[in-house]
């Protein structure tokens, strides 16, 4: 018969055809339903309830395990064991990985010696031989032992300091193995690990009636293995007869943290073959290699007998390559097979899948390339996209997560990102609408779009290619008019992605850039070049049936600068900024005459002449802004230092160095003003203080930054709300205000531009060039930025009280933290919600500048609270050891 499968390596492929030879599709979802229930209990081996089950499984996999499967789960001990426990009034089951090779039966006093020979002739006789990494493999005597000494540390015990407790308590000698295996303990205590190395771990009780529930089933488990492991070792056998009932793991693509991904082939951009995994695969190679090995001395003995729709195979194709396949279809004596793709194969050249080659997930997987799925089968988009990726790494941004999940690819060589699908998107544009200048060419009626504040701008000349986009947006228009645009509102925004916006009552392209928040981000209007921070709801998608024509014209404004200023003008200062804004922009027309063009930063330099100077070059705009008296910095004066001590300094693209900070290029002013101490803030316009707890209550905060346990900053968790709506109206409304020179002065409060966030500051202290210190009064971090990104504190900004809370640790002695200790206590609380106990607040005129002293709490395990102070002094004496 002839046979159609796909390489399953390189496609984990949708059957084409339902009907089967040898088992029926049931079959093969029971299996894989056993599979993912071995994987997710290998992850647990200090076993699951039956009860959360379902939860894991569908956070795991994205979907629903039916509670037929939970009552076959009796029936399947090649997959599982399970143990029937009473929770209060209701019974559940404790489900533990199944054991493969059953445990010789042995007398108590066999035990004993066996335990013996494991640790020392002085060993606890409780301890039964370490087959098994189950905590079921332990006695219940020698862990309720432990459990007698844990209850007398309540806020836990260092695992390495268990053995010489034990010894102490019970004269015997502690096995030094379990602390290689502290999971052995986990389900009469919570093994909470502090470092990548097994024994450095804190131990604690668990509540009583828990251990009681475990040290049962511990019982249990040890009483019934023998008989578990006749069945399993009977289904193992039954397995081995029929390979082909086995499923193999599915490959799971994380859907957070950093991604990277390996990309093989396309036949389009909505089935791109990536792989996925440490070193790309490698694992793959090694599989590969042993195949070969193994049916190049056993073909004849794994010839296929009987083939079925969906059967995993192993194929012999090409170059003497050995690879996983699944069967599609049957058809004469060929297969149809490919390398992701489908080809056909003679069918004496399939084999059986042998068991050892079931273990590896499938090692490739297919994804979408977001914002270019409608162009999908495009011949000159996919020549470019396959030039562009293939057999190169990049880091992965996942959108959707499904079965073939949606995907951006960056490629993260350079110093800056690239986003790959919006450069391929670009293999799409009408090369004959596109803007080529020349250089020593003139250009008349050309218009100043934008303006930024490096003193780049950027010019629309009259062309073919504007023409056309002021037809196809007035083919818009007139769509809409008699639609209603929110049918088209951007359900998923993404970096690149390219939608309408309204601006000035007609619609413009846009191009989303950066993502904010749910609610607000900042797009670049690619016809202008303006750059602006809009809310989602105002976007549109581009209907269909234009998307090709509004996507084909390229971007019609170009990036230019002024020629020939002097070398020496440095930094735009905002005077020479708004004086350029104030000239170009109020002017409807310019003649332009290109200099130079770098192509290798997309910009041209440019004369720039109102029409009536044009072409003199001593009255055009470059020359009017070298004479004028714009470029004078502001003089260097006093960087004041924060009361609450020292915190972590980040320097922003636009700010100054912490290395010029430091090596005195930043001097002081000789002004006496300057010199003055910072004094308190006028409570003119200021939000009310926040309201603390009183001392001795609970309250549940955030820390939101921790340099030591002497200085760290929380914000109230019941506020982080009322914060993040607060940001979001910041952003909204400075990106569209008018941006104007603002007055600055010392111990103010202003809004200020920090990494594409606007935050509510106090000014520190003005530095050298037009960059300030300014100290962040809901995040509590000090920040360099430059002048030109500070705007007035609106009123509507100033309600919410000030959400950073400076504090210290209660319950250790005030010190000189070491880097270890303070590294330690980061990793603790840095970014958590905790739970703090206020025990002293020291006021101060300004609310920023109070501070408490608190205990923190750490809540998120289910039987134990942590008390930081408790494991800070425990790390203290530990780290005292080591030195």
């Amino acid at each position: 018969s002839r046979l159609y499968f796909c390489l399953t390596d390189n496609l984990n492929a949708p059957i084409a055809e339902t009907h089967t030879v040898a088992s029926g599709p049931s079959a093969a979802h029971v299996n894989e339903v056993q599979s993912r229930i071995k994987e997710i209990l290998s992850k647990c081996s200090s076993g699951v309830w039956v009860s959360k089950m379902p939860q894991i499984y569908r956070e795991m996999y994205w979907e629903e395990l039916s509670t037929a499967v939970l009552r076959q789960l009796e029936n399947w001990p090649h997959v599982c064991t399970v143990e029937k426990v009473h929770r209060g009034d209701q019974m559940d089951g404790l489900l533990y990985p199944a054991k493969k090779i059953p445990p010789i039966a042995k007398s108590d006093t066999e035990q004993e010696k066996a335990s013996e020979n494991v640790t020392s002739s002085k060993a606890d006789p409780l301890l039964k031989p370490n087959i098994d990494t189950r905590p079921g493999s332990l006695s219940s005597d020698f862990k309720q032992k432990v459990v007698n000494i844990l209850l007398k540390y309540s806020s836990g015990l260092w695992a390495n300091a268990l053995p010489k407790l034990y010894q102490d308590a019970y004269q015997v000698k502690f096995p030094e193995d379990i602390l290689n295996n502290l999971e052995l303990l986990s389900d009469v205590c919570v093994v909470d690990y502090v470092s990548e190395v097994p024994r450095k771990a804190i131990l604690y009780a668990k509540p009583q009636r828990r251990i009681d529930e475990n040290l049962n089933v511990t019982e249990k488990v040890q009483r019934h293995d023998g008989v578990k492991a006749t069945a399993e070792q009977q289904c193992e056998e039954s397995k081995d007869q029929y390979p082909e009932n086995i499923t193999v793991p599915p490959l799971i693509i994380p859907s957070e943290g950093s991604v990277s991904v390996m990309v093989l082939e396309l036949k389009n951009t909505n089935e791109v073959l990536i792989y996925v995994g440490k070193d790309y695969s490698s694992a793959q190679e090694q599989m590969e290699d042993d195949m070969k090995a193994y049916y190049s001395q056993n073909s004849t003995a794994s010839l296929a007998q009987s083939l079925s729709v969906g059967q995993l195979v192993a194929v012999h194709a090409e170059e003497d390559a050995w690879l996983r396949a699944r069967i599609i279809s049957l058809d004469d004596n060929r297969i149809k097979a490919s390398n992701y793709f489908f080809e056909f194969v003679e069918s004496n050249s399939v084999y059986k899948l042998q068991k050892q080659f079931h273990s590896l997930p499938f090692q490739a997987a297919k994804c979408k390339l977001a914002g270019l799925e409608v162009f999908c089968d495009d011949p000159v988009l996919v020549k470019t996209v396959e030039s562009q990726t293939c057999s190169k790494i990049f880091a992965v941004e996942i959108l959707e997560k499904s079965d073939i999940p949606l995907l951006i690819l960056y490629d993260t060589s350079g110093e800056d990102d690239i986003n790959i699908n919006a450069t391929c998107l670009k293999a799409l544009y009408d090369k004959s609408l596109a803007l080529h200048l020349q250089v020593d060419a003139l250009y008349t009626n050309v218009r100043v779009t934008s303006v930024f504040s490096d003193g780049s701008l950027y010019c629309q000349v009259p062309s073919k290619g504007l023409s056309r986009l002021s037809e196809i947006l007035q083919k818009l228009e007139d769509y809409f008019h008699y639609k209603q645009t929110s049918d088209f509102n951007v359900s998923l925004p993404f970096c690149g992605k390219i939608c309408l916006f309204p601006s000035k009552g007609k619609w413009a392209r846009v191009e989303i850039r950066i993502i904010h928040t749910r609610r607000a981000l900042d797009v670049q209007f690619m016809d202008t070049g303006t750059v602006a921070t809009v809310k989602v709801s105002e976007l549109r998608e581009i209907p269909p049936q234009f998307l090709r024509e509004v996507i084909a014209i390229p971007p019609q404004a170009i990036k230019c600068c002024l020629a020939d200023l002097p070398p020496n003008t440095g930094m735009w200062t905002p005077d020479a900024v708004l004086w350029l804004r104030d000239t170009v922009m109020n002017c409807p027309e310019f003649s332009m005459k290109v200099v130079k063009q770098d192509d290798s930063k997309g910009i041209a330099h440019v004369y720039l002449f109102a029409p009536e100077n044009f072409p003199d070059k001593d009255h055009s705009v470059n020359r009017q802004i070298k004479n004028a008296d714009l470029w004078k910095h502001q003089k260097d004066v006093f960087l004041s230092v924060s009361p609450s001590g020292t915190s972590s300094t980040k320097v922003t693209s636009d700010a100054v160095s912490t290395q010029q900070l430091t090596s005195g290029r930043l001097e002081k002013s000789v002004s006496d003003s300057a010199r003055e101490p910072s004094s308190a803030v006028s409570t003119i316009d200021m939000p009310p203080p926040l309201p603390l707890s009183k001392t001795g209550e609970l309250m549940d905060v955030y820390v939101s930054l921790a340099c030591h346990p002497g200085h760290f900053i929380v914000q109230p968790w019941k506020e982080l709300h009322n914060l993040e709506a607060l940001m979001e109206e910041m952003i909204l409304y400075y990106s569209r205000a008018e941006e104007k020179p603002v007055n600055i002065e010392k111990n103010k409060l202003y809004a200020a531009k920090i990494e594409n966030q606007w935050y509510r500051v106090i000014i520190k202290g003005i530095l050298r060039n037009g960059f300030l210190s300014v100290y962040e009064l809901d995040y509590g971090k000090h920040e360099f930025v430059s002048i030109e990104k500070v705007q007035p504190l609106m009123d509507t900004f100033r309600k919410l009280p000030f959400q950073a809370i400076t504090a210290q640790l209660a319950g250790v002695k005030s010190q000189q933290w070491s880097e270890e200790a303070s590294i330690v206590f980061r990793n603790l609380v840095e970014k958590k919600p905790l739970v703090a106990q206020i025990q002293a607040v020291n006021e101060s005129t300004n609310s920023w500048d109070r501070k408490i002293v608190t205990f923190l709490v750490d809540t998120s395990l289910p039987d134990t609270d942590i008390w930081i102070h408790d494991f800070v002094s425990q790390s203290l004496v530990e780290f005292s050891k080591d030195d």
